[in-house]
């Protein structure tokens, strides 16, 4: 029957191993199967930093939109492999991603921001949690934690919305196609992705409104994609200003068979971007003497006419594609009403008269 000694120390961890090596479940494997180069590789205990994350961004591609993409390649390539690449999955701690996170702007003329740092930590978070669901480490060190910084607040920012006299001067300086691209964008405060990426059919007429789902961003390369968020799909009303920049299109496109609804003029095709909007936007300032704002900034100036008229911030969000009113508070809080001359009458013309009767 054998030694007993070998049957109750031995025989068991013999078969332990022979199951791990079957089943290629555990970093000890590679210890004890013959070390080929198919089981290191799959071992947090082995496998380097930058390989995994070079395999990990060619997975990534065809699950997110190509501008997250395209900025977590560049943060791979440029500061994640750079500074981690020869390092081992499973010795990357908390500590080591903080201290270096600390002095990573050191030699920038200016700090980096928190959004910047939250961003960069967001594209190491997803991949590290990835490595988790894959078993290549037990845990995630930037799980429930992020590294933020005391920011001093800033006088400016770069919500700079126009004047109530400046659209105006701005679409008259602005030509046709050009023009009509605009004003539509004065009065829905699309995000200019979701502008270029509109078609005809996304309107409806009949109730005065435009299905936002879509998007189409320069790093897309003419690719519509859909939008990031949830509450990025959703129905904008389309107010009069608007109404009459899509009826001065339909000459344009209308009919054509791409269905896009606001063209480049200089091509008859669809916008492929912002840095042609920017040029053509830019050319109709100059003749005006409105001081420059990027083309963004018709999107704030919604936002600020809107809630300078005492629209209901719930529902300014829900047409920009917010996901709450608390993000309109905190981006265009000074624009809204502080003080009304008539606040609480129409509450008690409604509700308090058969109170006051008694």
């Amino acid at each position: 029957m054998g030694d007993p000694l070998f049957l109750k120390l031995v025989l068991p961890q013999f078969f332990l191993v022979l199951t791990a090596s079957k089943t290629g479940s555990g970093p000890r494997v590679a210890k004890y199967t013959n070390n080929s180069d198919e089981n290191i590789d799959n071992s947090g205990d082995t496998k380097k930093v930058g390989k995994y994350l070079e395999r990990w961004l060619e997975r990534k591609e065809k699950h997110i939109a190509a501008s997250t993409y395209r900025e977590y390649k560049s943060i791979v390539n440029n500061l994640l492999i750079p500074k981690f690449g020869e390092d081992c999955l499973s010795i990357l701690e908390r500590e080591h991603i903080e201290d270096w996170l600390n002095i990573i702007d050191i030699d920038h003329e200016s700090p980096l921001s928190n959004k910047r740092l939250a961003n960069i930590q967001s594209c190491l978070r997803s991949a590290l949690t990835d490595a988790v669901n894959n078993r290549l480490i037990t845990e995630n060190p930037l799980s429930k934690w992020t590294y933020r910084r005391k920011e001093i607040p800033r006088d400016e920012d770069d919500i700079d919305p126009f004047t109530i006299e400046e659209p105006m001067t701005i679409l008259e300086a602005l030509t046709d196609q050009v023009r009509n691209l605009i004003q539509f964008a004065f009065w829905t405060g699309l995000r200019t992705s979701e502008l270029i990426a509109l078609n005809w059919k996304d309107i409806d007429f009949s109730r005065e409104c435009v299905r936002v789902c879509k998007a189409m961003t320069a790093a897309a390369n003419g690719k519509i994609e859909v939008t990031k968020t949830r509450a990025g799909r959703r129905e904008v009303k389309i107010l009069s200003p608007a109404l009459a920049a899509l009826n001065a299109q339909k000459k344009h496109t209308f009919f054509n068979e791409s269905n896009a609804i606001f063209h480049n003029p200089n091509t008859q095709q669809r916008w492929t971007g912002d840095r042609p909007i920017r040029r053509a936007w830019r050319a109709g300032l100059e003749r005006t003497e409105v001081r420059y704002r990027w083309p963004y900034q018709t999107r704030h100036t919604y936002a600020s006419m809107m809630l300078s008229a005492g629209e209901h911030p719930m529902w300014v969000a829900g047409q920009m594609g917010l996901a709450d009113w608390m993000m309109i508070a905190r981006r265009y809080g000074r624009w809204m009403p502080s003080a009304d001359e008539n606040a609480g009458k129409r509450a008690i013309e409604i509700f308090g008269r058969k109170m006051l009767s008694y």
